[in-house]
This record gives C-alpha cells, structure tokens and sequence, in this order.
C-alpha cells in the first residue's frame, strides 16, 4: 500500500471519506496529536484500527466528533455539570465519558464497557474533516502501539507508511500531549487520563474534581491507562526532579562508557549537561508538554539511551507530562 501526505483541501477530505466509506483509516490532525481515525460506527472499519496500531484489544478508543454533531446520537447526556464543561473547554483538549447509547457505535469501539468517550477537537483541519465525513470517528494516536504518539504528518508517515493510504497534513500539533480524559456519569467528574486540561481547571469550573487511581486486575476504562504507551525506540530512564545529581552522574557513566546518552530535562537544568546532549523541554507548563513528543521523536534519532528528568512542578498540566513520561519509561 502506497502511502500519501496530503494537504486539506476539498480534494482530499473527498478521498478521505470515500477511504472511510469502505471501512478504511486515514490519519489526520488535531490540536494535541495526530489520530487514527475510522468509522465508529462499524466494525470492520474499528478492527482495522487495532490492526493497523497492535494496539491491545482491551484498549478503549475516543470518538472524535465535530463542535455541531447531535451528541445525544451517541450518549445519555445526564450531569448538568457535564454541560459547564463543554462550554468552557469544547472544542478544545477534553474527552468526556458517558454512559453509551446501545447500538450508535461498534462495540469494539467500548471494548464491552457501557461508557463511550467523545471529544470535539479545536484544530481547524480536524473540524472540516469531522464535518466533511459527517461520521462519529474512532480515533487512537496515529502511531504504532506504545510508541511516541505523533504530532507531525511526517511522524505519522514514519510508523504506519504502507499501513495506510492517506495522512491529512495539518501542521505541527500545537498542544503536544493528548486529551484529558474525564468522566461524567457520577455525581462529579474523575478525570481518567491527565492532560492539557488539568484538574485545577476543572475543579474551578464545576467546584470539584477527583482522580482516578487504577485497581489492580481492573478493566482498561480510559485510553493510556494500563500499558505502556509514549515509548523511544531507544532505552530510556526516568529520574526524580530532586535527583537531578545522580541523572548526571548517571549521564557521566554512560557517556565514559561509549553510549550516545542525551538528557531529556527542563531549562532550568540544562547546564548541568553538554549543550549538544541536551533535549530541553523548556520553561513554561506549555512549552514542557508541547515540546514533549517531538524532543522524544528526535532523541529516539540520535541516542542510545534517554535520560529524563521529571519537571520539579507536578500539578496543573505538568501532571499530564509527568504520566507521559512514566509511560514512556516503564518496563513492559
């Protein structure tokens, strides 16, 4: 299979859609990554996404739907607080979690569960392609499973060429790590997944916001929860913000032993190390999770070994970075 980067225009949302049509997947932008997007509502089309990626079957996906599409086509919109968080963050990096209408999307797209998540993207190329379908689309990371979710076309080509045969091309994703993920079918919204819009946001929108903590042997309720995800094709390590001392003493070893080691940190402790082994996520909570995938992408290029440092803030968006990194990181 061949695959194409294209611009949006009229031309290729039309060969989009008509990929669509006949249960296919293209790739196209949004505002946090690049997504995956088929279907929803069928079943070949949806298993194609998980073939396509290895993605596990028990690994639930979002729907991404346009800011004007019915959403009571989909879910049971029950929490009155629900409709506050959508008109001060949607369209925008926020995945809410209903309660599913039986029979609007694939099962698959659920894994089983009753809930279905729906996000509404603020990227201008991902509105006129949710618009121009008029389909509810599943859509993961446009990336092999577990690897560094994409947030350029040419990332996207990187992984899936001959998987695929289009990619929407829409610039470089603005946000750098994907939505948030919270539920709203309790009494009050548990985010799933940290992102872009942190708890703090949420809590002083609606007055109050908890955090899901996983239970072992529990089923996957939220994309990015349960594997290993945002990985480098190299090895990586993961150090405290408060151990920056034995990240350069660690960097120091490897490099004395012949490995090409570069050091993911923020700007703050970049002249700990080398100028030229430096990846710097720079200094603002924005700047850190914008430049995130794009410094893994380019370190998985020249190192042997990622050493990264966590941000010393931990709340806000640099929670959402902090969970990107332990992904990244962790053993299998």
């Amino acid at each position: 299979m061949t695959t194409e980067i294209k611009k949006i225009c009229e031309a290729s949302l039309a060969e989009a859609k008509g990929i669509l049509e006949r249960g296919g997947a293209v790739a196209f932008p949004t505002e946090t990554v690049y997504g995956l997007g088929a279907d929803a509502r069928s079943d070949e089309a949806v298993s194609a996404i998980y073939a396509i990626k290895g993605r596990p079957s028990d690994n639930p996906l979002i729907v991404h739907v346009h800011r004007e599409y019915p959403l009571t086509e989909l879910v049971y919109d029950e929490r009155p607080y629900a409709a506050i968080l959508r008109e001060k963050f949607l369209p925008g990096p926020l995945t809410l979690v209903y309660r599913k209408k039986e029979g609007a999307v694939s099962d698959l797209v659920s894994c089983g569960l009753d809930t279905l998540a729906v996000r509404v993207p603020s990227h201008e190329g991902a509105q006129a392609f949710l618009r121009y379908t008029g389909m509810p689309i599943a859509a993961p990371s446009a990336n092999i499973s577990k690897h560094i979710s994409p947030v350029s076309a040419g990332h996207v080509y990187d992984d899936l060429k001959g998987r695929i045969p289009l990619i929407l091309e829409g610039g470089r994703c603005s946000g750098g790590i994907e939505s948030t993920v919270c539920d709203v079918t309790g009494e009050y919204p548990v985010i799933l997944r940290a992102g872009l819009v942190s708890r703090e946001m949420i809590c002083d929108a609606i007055g109050r916001c908890d955090v899901y903590v996983p239970k072992s042997g529990e089923r996957v309720r939220s994309p990015g929860m349960k594997y290993k995800h945002y990985a480098p094709k190299c090895r990586t390590m993961l150090f405290d913000a408060d151990k920056a001392g034995d990240a350069v003493d660690e960097f120091r070893r490897r490099s004395d032993a012949g490995e090409r080691a570069f050091v993911l940190c923020a700007d703050a402790l970049k002249n700990l190390f080398p100028a030229d082994k430096v990846l710097n996520l720079g200094r603002s909570d924005e700047e850190m999770a914008a430049n995130l995938y794009e410094l893994l992408h380019e370190g998985e290029n020249a190192a042997d070994l990622i050493i990264a440092i966590e941000p010393e803030k931990k709340d806000g968006v640099m929670a959402g970075v902090i969970n990107r990194l332990t992904k990244a990181c962790a053993e299998e």
